[in-house]
């Protein structure tokens, strides 16, 4: 009971799948009704700035440059001094991704800088965004310095082509026509169908997104763990590509470890048909590993996301494949409850 709502068990999980004449379909939408799409919502992740923090980078550079009128190497490094979130601010006027910036530095100035390198540079400066720091002679300092230059360079150019086929990068309300572009939108501001427009190129958070995308991921990940610790229950988490006797890929989970399993699960969030596909097929290979070895532990399956609700067909058969321990975020609370789990439960 949950306020004046009765929970009712899903079907899914009290259903025979020993028997042959055993429907599916309300199984199978059982299943559909409980997953969503997982567009509207992502982490924050710990580099997410906010507006508040932008735009006070966004004064710092504008101030530094005397509102833009001195772009320099020299002033804009100043203002990344006094704000570090004035490197991430620069690199959006510029309209580069951290590797694209770094390329464009080691083939104009010499200093070799690696996507690694330009990525670590970016999250520092989103880490730390408003902490003073001192560019000196470190070779940090030194590729910062080179990065600042080449941006420099090439926004002070603007739009360098002419050839109809191509789109140069620098095409933009802002920049189309170099530091003059710039005063004019510091100034006067940029008309809504133009944001709109360069919103509908670049797409909304699509940086912020990439960026978390490993933390998009492992929401299943967060919240399997967050359970079975509420739980006090013992489980082994797997690592990528890691080998485990028994198992010709490992699966995510193994409750309590691989020596003695009582259930094994696999994770996925995933908004793609052909992901959730595949996933489909690995659970039953570990359904099909365990009847070989005449084991008895639960075969577990953990999902998120719209790519599950395409083929009934997938769904069907991974329902089968665990014989209905099929657990999504809105049942993650029965996953101990409705496995051999609740064997190992101490709380």
């Amino acid at each position: 009971m949950r306020g004046k709502e009765i929970w009712l068990m899903p079907l899914r999980f009290d259903a025979d799948y020993s028997d042959s004449a055993l429907v599916f379909d309300p199984l199978i939408e059982e299943v559909f009704a409980e997953l969503k799409s997982s567009f509207l919502e992502m982490p924050r992740g710990e580099g997410f700035i906010d507006y508040a923090t932008f735009e006070r980078g966004y004064q710092a550079l504008k101030r530094a440059t005397s509102d833009f009128e001195k772009v320099t190497p020299l002033t804009v490094e100043a203002a990344v001094a006094e704000a570090p979130i004035v490197f991430i601010v620069f690199r959006t006027i510029l309209g580069f991704t951290p590797p694209e910036w770094a390329d464009h530095t080691t083939e104009n100035t010499g200093v070799a800088i690696d996507q690694g390198v330009a990525r670590s540079i970016d999250r520092n400066a989103r880490m730390h965004p408003l902490t003073p720091r001192k560019l000196g002679s470190t070779m940090t300092d030194k590729r910062i310095q080179a990065m600042i230059k080449a941006g420099v360079k090439v926004l002070l150019g603007g739009v360098s082509t002419a050839v109809p086929t191509v789109i140069h990068r620098l095409d933009k309300a802002d920049t189309k026509e170099g530091l003059k572009s710039v005063e004019a939108v510091a100034d006067l501001g940029v008309p809504y169908p133009v944001l709109l427009y360069e919103r509908f190129l670049g797409r909304p958070f699509a940086s912020h997104r990439d960026s978390v995308s490993e933390l998009v991921g492992e929401v299943v990940e967060a919240s399997i763990k967050d359970v079975l610790t509420k739980a006090k229950v013992s489980f082994r988490e797997t690592k990528r590509a890691e080998k485990i006797t028994g198992f010709d890929q490992a699966p995510d989970f193994i409750i309590p470890d691989e020596f003695s399993p009582a259930a094994i699960i696999e994770a996925k969030l995933t908004n793609d048909d052909g992901t959730a596909r595949d996933k489909v097929a690995r659970v039953q290979r570990l359904r099909t590993l365990r009847d070989q070895a005449s084991r008895d532990y639960d075969v577990i399956a953990c999902i998120a996301g719209r790519g599950f609700k395409v083929r009934r067909e997938d769904m069907r058969r991974l329902l089968q494949a665990t014989e209905g321990k099929v657990f999504t975020l809105t049942t993650m609370q029965l996953l101990i409850d409705q496995t051999r789990i609740k064997e190992y439960r101490s709380r």
